[in-house]
C-alpha cells in the first residue's frame, strides 16, 4: 500500500546521512530503521486485510496456532511461549477471541492452575477465510521476489536465534 503522496527523497537515507555527521554505526542505524519501518508497513497492511474478518494479525496468529495444535487447544502459557508474547498479551488476545465466539476457555483437566484455550468451529472457518485473503495479498510483501523473501528470512534468522527465540 503506497503513500498517497510519496516524499521526493528517502527519509531513512537522509537520516543516515545526518546521523553519520554526528555518530557512528550508520549501517546499523539504517538497517534497524528500515526494519522498523518495514514492520509498520507490513503490520498495517495485514491488519487492514484482516479487519473485515474482525481480526488483527496478533489474533489471527493465535487462531492459527490453535489450528496447528493436535487437539485444537493449548494452555494459555504455552500459547504465550509459542507466540513469543507476554502472558498479559495472550490473555487480552484470548478474551477478544472468546468474546467473538472464536475460542473457548476452560480449566485444564490435569493442571488446576492452567486454562486451556480451544478454537471453535467458527474460529476454524474464519482462519480459512482470513488465510485465503492473506495469501491472495502475498502477506503484504508482494514487492519482493521469492529469492528476496528467502534472503530476508536468512538475514533475520541469526538475529532471532541470538535473541533466544529458538535453540
Amino acid at each position: 500500500m503506497a503513500r498517497k503522496s510519496a516524499l521526493p527523497f528517502d527519509p531513512i537515507d537522509e537520516a543516515s546521512r545526518q546521523w553519520g555527521r554526528r555518530w557512528g554505526a550508520v549501517e546499523q542505524m539504517r538497517a534497524v530503521t528500515s526494519l522498523m519501518r518495514a514492520q509498520q508497513i507490513v503490520i498495517n497492511e495485514l491488519d487492514e486485510i484482516l479487519r473485515k474478518h474482525g481480526l488483527t494479525f496478533a489474533r489471527f496468529e493465535a487462531l492459527v496456532l490453535l489450528t496447528f495444535s493436535r487437539r485444537g487447544s493449548l494452555p494459555l502459557g504455552k500459547m504465550g511461549e509459542r507466540l513469543q508474547v507476554h502472558p498479559t498479551s495472550v490473555t487480552s488476545i484470548v478474551r477478544r477471541l472468546e468474546a467473538a465466539g472464536l475460542v473457548t476457555r476452560t480449566p485444564h483437566p490435569d493442571d488446576g492452575r492452567a486454562i486451556l484455550c480451544e478454537i471453535t468451529q467458527e474460529g476454524r472457518d474464519l482462519v480459512e477465510r482470513a488465510t485465503a485473503d492473506l495469501v491472495a495479498a502475498d502477506f503484504a510483501v508482494s514487492g519482493l521476489t521469492d529469492e528476496q523473501l528467502k534472503m530476508l528470512w536468512t538475514v533475520l534468522e541469526p538475529l532471532r536465534h541470538n535473541a533466544g527465540d529458538f535453540a
